[in-house]
C-alpha cells in the first residue's frame, strides 16, 4: 500500500529539455498531437480525432474558466533631490491573486469605484520596504497610473493595506480624472473593474516560457468556452479544442457539461519539499452548476474530464458529498475539501450515494449553483471516485500534477511521457496533449 504522504518527489523527476517545451501554440489548435494511453498500451494521433477514441453516450466535463490579464504594472513615484536629474521611478508589479473585498469573483468584476485584492508583489521592498505599519506611510506610498477606457481619461491608485500569510494585501480606487461638465449632458458610465484590467493589465503567460505575453496570447491563451473571469492560468488540456472539435463530440453522442474552477498561481508552485506530506496545496475556488451534478448522476457518476482542473473539481464534489452524509446541515463554507481529507477520510459512500447528498443539499437551500473550494491533492495512493477518462497535458517534472498523472495510471507514467519524448511531443500548456484510459 503507498503512503502517499511520504512519496519522494524526486521519483517523479524526467529529463525535459528547453527546446521541448513549446513556446508558442500550434497555428491551427486541434491539429496538436494527441498520445493515446489506453488500457497500458500507448500510440499517437491527432487531435481532431479525439472524439474517435471516446464511448458514445459518455459524458464530458471542461473547465470554463477564463484567464484575467492578472498582471499590473506600475512605476513608483521617483524621490527628487535638489540639484539631480529626475530618474524614471522603480518598475512595480502587482499580480492579483484571488479577490479579498468583495471576495465573489462575479461580484469583483461589478466594482465600479474600489476593491482589494490579495496579491504578489514584484519589486516589493522598492514599493513598500519595511516600514508600512502606519496609515499615514501607506497611504504616502501610494501607486498611481493613468489609464483611457471608453476614450475617457481614469486614474487608478494601488495602495498596500498588509500582509495576509504569503501574500499582499492591495486596495484599489479608480474614477475619472475629469467629470463632464454641467449643463444637460448625460453622465459619465461608471467603469467596472473588469474594464480596467483589460485596459491596463497583461495576461499571466507561464514562466516557464521565458518570454514576455504577446497580442496574440490574448486569444492563444484562451479556450474557446472560456466565459467566467478568474483564472491566472489557463486550464491548458482544453486550449486544443475547436469549435470542429466541440461539434464533432456532439456529433458522437458524447454530452458535455461545464464546471468552473478559478486557477490560482499555485499551480506553478514547485515542490520543494522532499516529501509530498511537507508540501502545501494551494486552495482553489470552484462553481458547479446544480444540473452539471444532475447529469453525472444521469451518467452513473462517471466522467471524462478534460484537464486536470476538472479532475480536481470532480473529485472534490465526491467529498463534499461525504461532509453532506456525515452532517445534512453543514454550512456552504464547510464543504470546503482539505489537503488530505480524501486519505484521512473514514467514511465511505460510492459516488452515487455522494453526488446525491450533495444534490438533496442544495435543494434544501434553493441553490442553483454550488460555489465551495478545494486544496485536494492527488498523488499515488488515491483512488479516483469519479474521473473515468482523462484528456490532459504534458507536466513539469516534480510537480503535483505529474503526481496527478501518475495516480490516474496507476503508476504508469513513465511509459507515457518516455514515448512523448521519443516521439517529438512536445511539452507543458502550448505543447501537445493526451487521452489517458486507465
Amino acid at each position: 500500500m503507498i503512503k502517499t504522504k511520504e512519496i519522494h518527489i524526486s521519483d517523479y523527476s524526467y529529463e525535459l529539455p528547453d527546446e521541448r517545451i513549446a513556446k508558442f501554440p500550434m497555428t491551427e489548435r486541434d491539429h496538436s498531437k494527441l498520445l493515446l494511453y489506453k488500457h497500458g498500451e500507448v500510440g499517437e494521433d491527432v487531435f481532431y480525432n479525439l472524439p474517435k477514441h471516446l464511448p458514445s453516450g459518455a459524458l464530458m466535463v471542461y473547465n470554463n474558466t477564463k484567464v484575467i490579464q492578472a498582471r499590473l504594472h506600475f512605476r513608483k513615484t521617483p524621490t527628487i533631490t535638489r540639484g539631480q536629474t529626475p530618474t524614471e521611478g522603480a518598475l512595480i508589479e502587482i499580480f492579483l491573486l484571488e479577490p479579498a473585498l468583495p471576495a465573489d469573483y462575479e461580484q469583483m468584476f461589478q466594482q465600479t469605484r474600489r476593491c482589494q485584492w490579495l496579491c504578489l508583489i514584484g519589486n516589493q521592498k522598492k514599493w513598500i520596504g519595511r516600514h508600512t505599519s502606519t496609515p499615514e506611510s501607506k497611504k504616502d506610498g501610494a501607486l498611481v497610473r493613468q489609464l483611457v477606457v471608453r476614450n475617457e481619461e481614469l486614474e487608478i491608485k494601488a495602495t498596500h493595506l498588509g500582509e495576509r500569510g504569503t501574500s499582499q494585501l492591495i486596495e484599489f480606487e479608480w474614477g475619472f480624472v475629469n467629470t463632464r461638465p454641467q449643463g444637460g449632458e448625460s453622465p459619465m458610465t461608471p467603469v467596472s473593474f473588469a474594464e480596467v484590467l483589460d485596459a491596463i493589465g497583461e495576461l499571466p503567460i507561464p514562466p516557464y516560457l521565458n518570454r514576455a505575453t504577446q497580442e496574440s496570447d490574448k486569444t492563444t491563451y484562451q479556450t474557446v468556452y472560456s466565459k467566467i473571469k478568474g483564472s491566472v492560468a489557463a486550464p491548458t488540456a482544453g486550449l486544443h479544442f475547436t469549435e470542429r472539435v466541440l461539434a464533432d463530440i456532439d456529433a458522437h453522442d458524447i454530452e458535455r457539461e461545464e464546471v468552473t474552477l478559478h486557477v490560482g498561481a499555485g499551480t506553478f508552485r514547485p515542490v520543494k519539499s522532499e516529501t509530498i506530506g511537507e508540501h502545501p496545496m494551494h486552495t482553489e475556488y470552484i462553481a458547479v452548476r446544480r444540473h452539471t451534478i444532475e447529469r453525472l448522476l444521469a451518467h452513473d457518476a462517471e466522467a471524462i474530464a478534460v484537464g486536470t482542473t476538472s479532475v480536481r473539481t470532480l473529485e472534490s464534489l465526491y467529498y463534499m458529498g461525504l461532509k453532506v452524509l456525515a452532517n445534512p446541515d453543514v454550512a456552504e463554507d464547510g464543504l470546503h475539501v482539505n489537503q488530505w481529507e480524501p486519505y484521512d477520510a473514514t467514511q465511505n459512500a460510492s459516488p452515487r450515494e455522494a453526488l446525491q447528498a450533495l444534490l438533496d443539499w442544495m435543494d434544501r437551500r434553493a441553490l442553483t449553483v454550488l460555489h465551495s473550494s478545494t486544496q485536494i491533492i492527488i498523488a499515488p495512493g488515491y483512488e479516483y471516485k469519479i474521473v473515468k477518462m482523462l484528456v490532459t497535458n504534458f507536466h513539469q517534472p516534480q510537480s503535483t500534477l505529474l503526481l496527478l498523472v501518475s495516480a490516474f495510471v496507476k503508476g504508469d507514467w513513465h511509459k507515457i511521457y518516455d514515448y512523448a519524448l521519443a516521439h517529438d511531443f512536445r511539452f507543458l500548456s502550448y505543447g501537445d496533449s493526451s487521452l489517458l484510459i486507465p
